[in-house]
């Protein structure tokens, strides 16, 4: 099942982060594994704002954070807990925050990705996502400032991908 997050549900979030991402280790991105996990004060925002769902299978194994900005609801962290991967939850947290986009005053969908691994850009190309360069008219300034480098994430710009959905 999947329903919005309450305050109940964040100090379960970071765990299910951190155990989403050993999914990273052993891959160009392994720092990943080890990395920190979101903040808590964006957490609290997307329960504030109706912008954070949860996957719920008798307690939370996964969650989706996205923002509202200018039209766009912005998707900043797909999670799902490992031993829950492969169930289905995360392309339902997907179309969940598809299905509450207008809702949110949004018509179109973006995300950052890695462009390499062959699980993650195809699963988001799979339900109506398809990259584009940050440089292209439709993407605000803004959104393409997020695939600059970033301090300390260690994140290659190279690999960083930008998906788009319409709705």
């Amino acid at each position: 099942m999947i329903r919005l997050a309450t305050p109940d549900d964040l100090p379960l979030l970071p765990g299910i982060e951190a155990s989403a991402a050993q999914l990273f280790a052993g891959t160009a991105v392994a720092h990943l594994a080890e990395g920190a996990t979101t903040p808590p004060d964006l957490l609290a925002m997307g329960v504030r704002s109706g912008s954070l769902w949860v996957a719920d299978a008798g307690g939370p194994v996964g969650f989706l954070l996205a923002a509202a900005t200018a039209g766009w609801l912005h998707i900043q962290e797909l999670s799902v807990a490992h031993a829950a991967q492969g169930g289905g939850h995360g392309g339902a947290l997907l179309a969940a925050a598809i299905a509450a986009a207008p809702g949110l005053g949004c018509v179109r969908l973006s995300l950052i990705t890695d462009r390499l691994l062959p699980w993650n850009a195809p699963f988001y190309a799979r339900r109506g996502f398809v990259a584009v360069a940050a440089d292209e008219a439709l993407v605000p300034p803004w959104l393409a400032a997020k695939l600059l480098p970033q301090p300390g994430d260690g994140l290659d710009p190279a690999r960083r991908c930008l998906m788009v959905r319409s709705l």
